[in-house]
C-alpha cells in the first residue's frame, strides 16, 4: 500500500529534497544538485516565485520508507501568457514501482482539476532558471548541474500514465579544436565594426556584475517566444545576481556591448562541477567547497549554461563571436570538451553552428503533457 503525504513543515521539505541523494546514491552518472539551491527554490520563503506562483510537495511512502515524491506549481503568469490552463509538475522521483509513480501523478492531475486545470505538463519548475525536462536518452551519460538526471524507468512508467510528448530539448557534447581559423577572427572583428559594438573586456567577475542586470533583461526579450518561458521579476533577478554572479568567470562569460554599453548578447559557461558534486554529495561543508574550489581551478571540461542575442542583432553571427571567445579562453586553459544545456529540437539555428565542430548529439529529454480528459492504462 502506498501512502502520500503533503509537505507541510521545513523538516518535511527537507526530507522531500534529501530523497533524491538517498534514491541515486550509487549511481556513477547522476550529479547531485547543490543542497543549499534546492532549498532556496523549493521554500515557499525564499523564493520570490511564490509571490505569484503556488506550490505544492507530495511524498509518498511505503513499509514506513519515503519511496517518491512529486511537486505541482500553479503558475498564473504562465497561464495568462501562454493561454493554456495547464499545471506544471517537477521535482518527481521514485522507485521502480508502478503504483508509487501511478499514485503521485494521480495527486498532481487531483489538484489540477480542482484549480480547473486542463492539463500536466512537466517536468518544469518555477521559471525557465529551474532544471526542466525529463531524460529520455543518454542515460549513461555524466550528467550536468544544470539539467536533471533520472533513472531509465521514469519515461516508462509516465508513458503508461497517458503522458506524451510535448517538447524536447536536444544536448551535445562538443570536441574543443585545437586552433580556431584566422579567417573566422577577421569576419568577427568586421562584424563587431559594422555593427558598431564591442566585447567587453573583462579580467574578473566583478567586472561582469555590473552588466547583470542587463544579462537578464536581455534573457526576458530574447528567451520570450520559447517553450512555456515566464518573463523573470526584479525580485527573482536580484536573487539570481546575488546567488549566482560572484561565482562567474571572465574567461568563460563573454558579453557583447552596443555603442550605449547595453547589454546586447552574452554567453555564460563554467567548469564542470560535475565530478565535483559527486564527491561532495551536493554538499559545501564539510568538505564541497574543497571539490568545487579544485574543479574551478583546473577543469578539463565546460558545461554551457545559457546564449542569448537582441532580436534585432539575430542573424548577423554575434553567436560566433561568443562561441569563439569562449573557445578562446578553452584552448589557453586546456579545455578538452563542452556540453551543452538543453537546447529545444526545432531551434535548427544552434544545432546548424555546432556542425562547424567536432560533435555528437548525447542526451535528449522531454517535457511531457497530459490532458486531464485523458486516463492512464
Amino acid at each position: 500500500m502506498v501512502e502520500i503525504r503533503e509537505v507541510k513543515t521545513d523538516k518535511e521539505l527537507r526530507s522531500f529534497i534529501n530523497f533524491q541523494y538517498k534514491l541515486y546514491r550509487n549511481n556513477p552518472y547522476f550529479v547531485p544538485p547543490l543542497y543549499f539551491d534546492e532549498y532556496k527554490t523549493l521554500h515557499w520563503k525564499k523564493n520570490p516565485a511564490f509571490s505569484y506562483c503556488k506550490a505544492r510537495f507530495w511524498t509518498a511512502w511505503q513499509n514506513g520508507k519515503m519511496v517518491g515524491r512529486i511537486a505541482g506549481i500553479y503558475n498564473p503568469k504562465y497561464i495568462d501568457k501562454w493561454k493554456n490552463r495547464h499545471l506544471r509538475f517537477g521535482w518527481v522521483d521514485f522507485i521502480d514501482d508502478p503504483e508509487v509513480s501511478r499514485r503521485l501523478f494521480e495527486t498532481v492531475e487531483t489538484w489540477a482539476r480542482e484549480l480547473g486545470m486542463e492539463a500536466v505538463v512537466g517536468p518544469l519548475g518555477f521559471t525557465d532558471m529551474d532544471k526542466e525536462g525529463l531524460l529520455v536518452e543518454g542515460f549513461e551519460e555524466l550528467g550536468t548541474l544544470p539539467m536533471i538526471y533520472n533513472y531509465p524507468y521514469y519515461p516508462q512508467h509516465i508513458d503508461r500514465l497517458g503522458y506524451k510528448k510535448d517538447t524536447d530539448w536536444l544536448e551535445f557534447e562538443i570536441v574543443v579544436p585545437k586552433e580556431i581559423p584566422d579567417k573566422i577572427l577577421r569576419v568577427n572583428d568586421l562584424v563587431l565594426k559594422r555593427s558598431g559594438l564591442r566585447l567587453l573586456d573583462a579580467k574578473k567577475s566583478s567586472d561582469i556584475k555590473p552588466y547583470a542586470r542587463g544579462v537578464f533583461y536581455l534573457i526576458n526579450r530574447a528567451y520570450s517566444h520559447l517553450y512555456g518561458f515566464v518573463e523573470l521579476t526584479d525580485e527573482q533577478i536580484d536573487i539570481y545576481i546575488n546567488q549566482y554572479f560572484s561565482f562567474i568567470n571572465p574567461d568563460y562569460t563573454k558579453i557583447v556591448l552596443d555603442k550605449d554599453d547595453k547589454v546586447v548578447a552574452f554567453g555564460i559557461s563554467m567548469p564542470s562541477l560535475s565530478r565535483a558534486l559527486q564527491k561532495s554529495q551536493g554538499r559545501l561543508l564539510p568538505f564541497g567547497f574543497y571539490h568545487i574550489l579544485r574543479a574551478l581551478k583546473k577543469p578539463k571540461s565546460l558545461d554551457l549554461y545559457l546564449v542569448a542575442v537582441a532580436p534585432e542583432y539575430q542573424g548577423r553571427g554575434i553567436n560566433s563571436i561568443l562561441m569563439t571567445e569562449i573557445t578562446r579562453s578553452c584552448i589557453k586553459n586546456g579545455i578538452l570538451t563542452a556540453e551543452t544545456s538543453g537546447e529545444l529540437e526545432d531551434n535548427k539555428a544552434i544545432q546548424d553552428f555546432w556542425k562547424h565542430y567536432d560533435k555528437r548529439q548525447h542526451k535528449r529529454r522531454r517535457s511531457f503533457i497530459k490532458s486531464l480528459s485523458q486516463k492512464g492504462a
